[in-house]
């Protein structure tokens, strides 16, 4: 079967799981993660089959992160914490964040919202929308993250958080919008989640401060 670019449309893909070919998966770590080695090939774009190729991937659990935002304040709650992935980070390895977690068995991601939130900044959410579900990095790991807007009340939240038995050390942060956007621009909020939820509130600010409003009155 070839790849047709006259009759292919961008809302379905081309080729699926049964267009390729597993030859071989072993797995090269089990520990927190797992680490695969996988021998495969695939259908090509242009007809037949790649050659077998040799690829490593990254398992780990899904992930959630809320975007906490606090319309009445127009403030968002980040937390900061040591982030082992950034050690060699030529500023530092302590991050600024949105709310975040795996998802465990048999939880909805809705209940990872709330639970993570909870844990990590002592924070109740309210009302939970979904902005998107995205691979962070496709080509390497497999994990697939959705991330949500969650609102909240800031009033008095702050402090250090996070799970002793995880080894947490969180500290938390109420931040008006435009100084987290400023933060943004300035590289200091440099992951996926912040950019990403930024950006989508940049764009939903304004109704989600105006429809708390109409709720208040």
């Amino acid at each position: 079967m070839a790849f047709n670019a006259k009759t292919s449309s961008l809302e379905t893909p081309p080729f699926g799981r049964d267009d390729i070919e597993l030859i071989e998966r072993k797995t090269l770590h089990q520990g927190f993660f797992r680490l695969e080695a996988m021998e495969l090939r695939h259908r090509l774009f242009e007809g037949g089959w790649s050659k077998p190729m040799h690829r490593e991937v990254h398992h780990r659990r899904d992930a959630v992160g809320v975007l906490l935002y606090d319309p009445a304040r127009d403030a968002l709650v980040l937390v900061e914490q040591f982030r082992a992935g950034a050690f060699d980070d030529p500023v530092s390895p302590w991050k600024l964040e949105l709310v975040a977690g795996l998802v465990e068995q048999d939880e909805s991601l809705e209940e990872v919202a709330r639970r993570e939130a909870l844990e990590e900044s002592g924070c109740v959410v309210g009302p939970l929308t979904l902005m998107h579900t995205y691979y962070p990095s496709p080509g390497a790991c497999n994990e697939r993250v959705t991330l949500f807007c969650g609102l909240v009340d800031a009033q008095g939240m702050g402090g250090i958080h996070g799970l002793d038995e995880e080894h947490e050390d969180i500290r938390v942060h109420v931040v008006s919008f435009p100084t987290a956007w400023e933060l943004l621009i300035q590289g200091r909020l440099d992951n996926a989640m912040c950019l990403i939820g930024l950006h989508w509130l940049a764009g939903q600010r304004a109704s989600l401060r105006a429809a708390s409003q109409r709720a208040l009155t």
